[in-house]
């Protein structure tokens, strides 16, 4: 299967419904890279999409904050196992939700274990997302305001740092790390020491006029499958290191062909690389039980395959028949923007939507169809 192949592949998607417009982008074992768009960059826009248009990628930022904390630790300004408090403060004495009592108020406890730049990395601190943990959206229903109002002065963790995985704010956290060990912005030392040395100059913390220009428009699924225009998530300095980066599909490849080089692209160190690529623990990970079905479905990538988390990605401990190697790296972002990095093959690829809930499973089966093209070439 050639890239006409892969263009028929995305054009199809569209037409049935997948998104109003789609881009990916495609790291090949032959060194080249091929790039894709299809359908239109909006309900409310028909202009064609075009490889190059700009996504709010979400938590695919994730990777490249971790990937920031690594160099940081390579250097020997951070530590992988020091309590983390010792540098945020509003970190070193955190609340653990066990539960609630008959009249539903909510039970709080001190943490028995601190809070590691490990275990924000593997999301094995305790710190989840409300619209994935049941208890959690209880707490703060009870409670008032929002997980992302009260988290950075008073976390409330879903259980003691490194007893459990739970995919949540840990990211955000690293990045306030990052800011506090570097003495500089999040978006300025990612842009110093990772995008701008990558090349990847469509990609950043806040949009310039020029990046909006060429912004896919923000969507919601209705339950009969339409999509309703709807306005971009506002983007707060304090949560960028979860998910605050806007992108292209080419853009991010260059991150991800990084991932893959034995050289780390010339910016990702060794030690980085392999922190980045190599399993933390065994403990299960990467499914998802949604608490609040308008921003996500239930998500569960790879059924079937065992799966663990690095210091950066989710990674497959087994081959997939007809896709990815064991090893590989993968993870998304919550408006449906997906990727895969496969080490042993020489493979990644990105693909970009602009809608919620997440893990849509049309979204998720053009994925999965791309990701098999890209194999059975």
């Amino acid at each position: 299967m050639g890239s006409q192949t892969i263009q028929a592949l995305l054009d199809e998607a569209v037409a049935n419904g997948a998104a109003p417009g789609l881009t990916a982008a495609i790291a090949h074992p032959d060194g080249t890279d091929s790039f894709h768009a299809a359908g239109v960059r909006g309900a409310a826009d028909p202009s064609a999409m075009r490889p190059d248009d700009t996504f709010w990628i979400a938590s695919c930022t994730k990777a490249i904050t971790s990937a920031a904390a690594l160099q940081l630790v390579e250097r020997g300004v951070l530590d992988l196992d020091a309590p983390v408090g010792e540098r945020l403060p509003n970190l070193a004495s955190p609340q653990v939700l066990e539960g609630f009592d008959a009249d539903g108020a909510p039970r709080l406890r001190p943490a028995r274990q601190p809070l590691t730049l490990r275990r924000l990395l593997t999301h094995t601190s305790g710190l989840a997302y409300d619209f994935f943990h049941a208890d959690l959206a209880r707490y703060y229903a009870s409670v008032g305001g929002s997980l992302m109002e009260s988290a950075p002065g008073a976390p409330v963790l879903a259980f003691d740092p490194g007893q459990g995985w739970q995919y949540g704010i840990g990211i955000d956290a690293v990045g306030w790390l990052v800011e506090q060990a570097a003495g500089q912005g999040l978006d300025a030392y990612v842009a110093e020491h990772v995008t701008g040395p990558l090349g990847m100059t469509d990609t950043a913390f806040v949009a310039t006029p020029e990046l909006e220009a060429r912004a896919a428009g923000m969507h919601h699924r209705t339950p009969d499958g339409a999509f309703v225009p709807a306005p971009h998530l506002p983007a707060s300095p304090v949560y960028y290191g979860g998910g605050g980066l806007r992108s292209t599909a080419p853009g991010y490849l260059k991150f991800l062909r990084a991932v893959i080089a034995e050289d780390g692209g010339g910016v990702l160190g060794p030690r980085t690389l392999r922190w980045l690529r190599d399993a933390d623990s065994a403990m299960p990970a990467g499914d998802l039980d949604t608490a609040m079905a308008p921003i996500s479905h239930d998500f569960r990538p790879l059924p079937g395959t065992p799966k663990t988390w690095t210091l950066g990605f989710l990674r497959n401990e087994a081959d997939v028949p007809g896709m990815r190697r064991a090893g590989s790296l993968a993870w998304g972002g919550l408006a449906n923007c997906y990727y895969w990095a496969d080490p042993a093959s020489g493979v990644a690829g990105v693909l970009c939507g602009q809608f919620l809930p997440f893990g849509d499973p049309g979204m998720l089966a053009a994925f999965e169809a791309l990701e098999r093209a890209v194999y059975a070439q």
